[in-house]
């Protein structure tokens, strides 16, 4: 089963996270198309990804359509999201 290329997905972010860079990379590579917000410059951002992380400003947060969020995910775990597989 093949990625789509038009994932509904939000990556929170900083303009230093290299765990961020990295997977925006990988993503990128793969066709993986993504909405990035900077939780640095948005303080509702960042206080949504607190929220999902028990408090803490943890990036990468990926949240995809359904409104289920990963933190710090491989790439075979967002792929493995993508194809609903458990």
């Amino acid at each position: 089963m093949s990625t789509p290329t038009t994932a509904q997905i939000t990556m929170y972010s900083t303009p230093w996270c290299g765990f961020c860079k990295r997977l925006k990379s990988q993503l990128g590579r793969e066709g993986i198309v993504i909405e990035e917000i900077d939780i640095e410059q948005n303080p509702s951002a960042a206080e949504y990804v607190m929220g999902v992380n028990g408090g803490n400003r943890t990036v990468p947060t990926l949240v995809f359509a359904d409104g289920t969020a990963l933190t710090n995910p491989s790439l075979a775990q967002v792929k493995k999201k993508l194809t609903g597989q458990s």
